[in-house]
């Protein structure tokens, strides 16, 4: 498996966009023969699915199916645990690169992966698909501080058709009323503010190896699958050694792993 070596004021310019739009794009940072493989390996374990597995009926998005039972239920939308599932998944998850690019963005040489948020391989089929509304991660997520990055490599094309990422450029340093955001923290589509912002999004349109870093905080959504092809993506979440999850919270439940 190779990634490209990152040069010193790549890595100035990689931070200071990343401080800005609050996400950045590192292109062709995985080749394709180890991207290949890893696409072999996803597919292994899609057929049969290979527990754990979050299946379209379980997110309850819209247009999921209402049940595993009804057309299209049992649909995998997520291998979850990845990184304990392949000696190939946790290459990416640790690899020097990866973590170089990390430390430069958040600013710490101590990183750990979370195994209890994304550590997943996210799949879009054709036809079964949901819809994922906007959001920022951390709605969920318990940390001293709100100042987690994810990685989100592209195992394939990702595009509008196949429901590629959408972002929000800067919202990550957005403060938000709680009132712009429904009961489950989607942020609420049907209020003239919240539209005006949704005017910015832009798509985060990846080939096969391209890695996507985004904070925590910045607001994504996502499309479904128009296309004819299965979308495959294996997405990670660090933190810094000093920003610890809240004990007794879903954040807490599996030790992190050292990656630095």
């Amino acid at each position: 498996m190779t990634l490209e070596p990152v040069v010193e004021n790549e890595i100035s310019s990689d931070i200071t966009a990343f401080k800005k739009n609050g996400y950045l794009i590192r292109r062709g940072l995985v080749d394709d023969a180890a991207a290949s493989e890893l696409v072999a390996l996803i597919d292994r374990s899609l057929k049969p699915a290979l527990a754990p597995v979050e299946f379209e009926a379980d997110v309850h998005y819209p247009g999921a199916p209402a049940s595993r039972v009804a057309p299209g239920g049992n649909t995998p939308r997520r291998l979850l645990h990845a990184y304990s599932r392949d000696e190939q998944f946790q290459a990416i998850g640790g690899h020097p690169e990866v973590v170089n690019t990390l430390q430069g963005l958040m600013g710490t040489s101590k990183l750990l992966l979370s195994q209890n948020h994304h550590n997943c391989v996210m799949t879009k089929h054709p036809g079964y698909s949901s819809v994922t509304s906007w959001h920022q991660d951390i709605r969920y997520w318990r940390f001293d501080r709100p100042e987690l990055v994810s990685v989100w490599l592209a195992l394939g094309s990702e595009n509008i058709d196949n429901g590629c990422l959408l972002v929000l450029p800067g919202s990550h340093e957005w403060e938000l009323d709680p009132g712009r955001f429904d009961a489950s923290l989607f942020l609420r589509t049907d209020l003239p503010e919240n539209q005006a912002l949704l005017e910015q999004a832009q798509p985060v349109e990846l080939e096969r190896g391209d890695v996507l870093f985004f904070h925590s905080r910045t607001l994504h959504a996502a499309g479904q699958n128009r296309s004819d092809t299965v979308k495959r993506t294996l997405v990670y979440t660090y933190r810094s050694e000093d920003n610890l999850p809240i004990p007794e919270t879903r954040s807490s439940i599996f030790d992190d792993i050292p990656v630095s």
